[in-house]
């Protein structure tokens, strides 16, 4: 029977151990993202981004005007699109694998992992995803107890109302506190989860407690990894979105690249 990485192909490990976790560097990151530009530019995916984002952020904006999105859980949604970024990129992984194994690297590859997900790669995003929603529950509990059931009636105002009083201020404290440790958890449990759901066919539970060692073995350098990560998304947002074309396909394929240099072997 054929296999990969030593398992038969079609067996799925639900086993709790675990690859052998590599302590990585600021260098090793820096590493991962030349090696994410190499691939983008190698297979260039910035008019698939523009074509999910746009309509996307369409879709929000029309609900803020509309009403049926509140005001005060714009930053939370936008912010919390961070969460799900390493689901978003799963075509991209398969890219960067086939790349780096010397196969084709068409996009029928990558398609098919997004339309034919594994149940591990679908329940490790139905977690992703609920975390996603109570965070949101959460900016919404915070601006409760902050402000009440006062509504803000725009943009301006609400902006104005959160930088120049101490409410705001609060709101700023405790909402960035309690979003930062959401991202922590996320950040823990999908560092290299999703990637090693596309390259290895194993269960959620190794996926994730792959990813948990990881992060405990580098804690410092994928806190730095978290935060090169939303400073990027932040500055590609700011030209009406359009750097996202270029920074989210670079982080999708550094992702991988770094899930190869924290996950070095895989035990059979």
């Amino acid at each position: 029977m054929a296999s990969l990485h030593g398992r038969p192909i079609g067996a799925v490990d639900d086993s709790t151990a675990y690859g052998e976790i590599q302590k990585i560097s600021a260098a090793d990151l820096v590493d991962a993202l030349s090696k994410g530009v190499d691939d983008f530019w190698e297979k260039p995916s910035h008019l698939f981004i523009l074509v999910m984002v746009y309509p996307l952020a369409t879709l929000v904006a029309a609900n803020i005007a509309a009403g049926y999105i509140p005001l005060v859980l714009i930053f939370p949604l936008l912010s919390g699109f961070a969460l799900v970024g390493p689901l978003a990129a799963i075509g991209l992984y398969e890219i960067s694998r086939r790349r780096e194994l010397g196969l084709d690297i068409s996009w029928e590859h990558a398609y098919n992992v997004i339309r034919r997900p594994s149940i591990s790669v679908l329940t490790l995003s139905v977690l992703v995803g609920v975390i996603y929603f109570l965070w949101l529950g959460a900016a919404f509990v915070i601006y409760r107890q902050i402000y009440g059931s006062a509504v803000p009636t725009s943009i301006t105002q609400f902006v104005w109302e959160v930088l120049t009083t101490p409410a705001g201020w609060t709101l700023i404290i405790v909402g960035c506190g309690v979003g930062f440790l959401f991202a922590v958890v996320v950040l823990a449990i999908s560092a290299v989860s999703f990637p090693m759901l596309v390259d290895l066919h194993v269960g959620v539970v190794t996926a994730i407690r792959t990813s948990v060692h990881a992060f405990l073995a580098n804690p410092t350098t994928m806190m730095l990894w978290g935060f090169i990560v939303a400073s990027l998304l932040l500055i590609g947002a700011l030209p009406f979105l359009a750097g996202l074309a270029g920074v989210m396909p670079v982080l999708g394929h550094a992702t991988w690249h770094l899930y190869r240099k924290v996950v070095k072997h895989y035990p059979v």
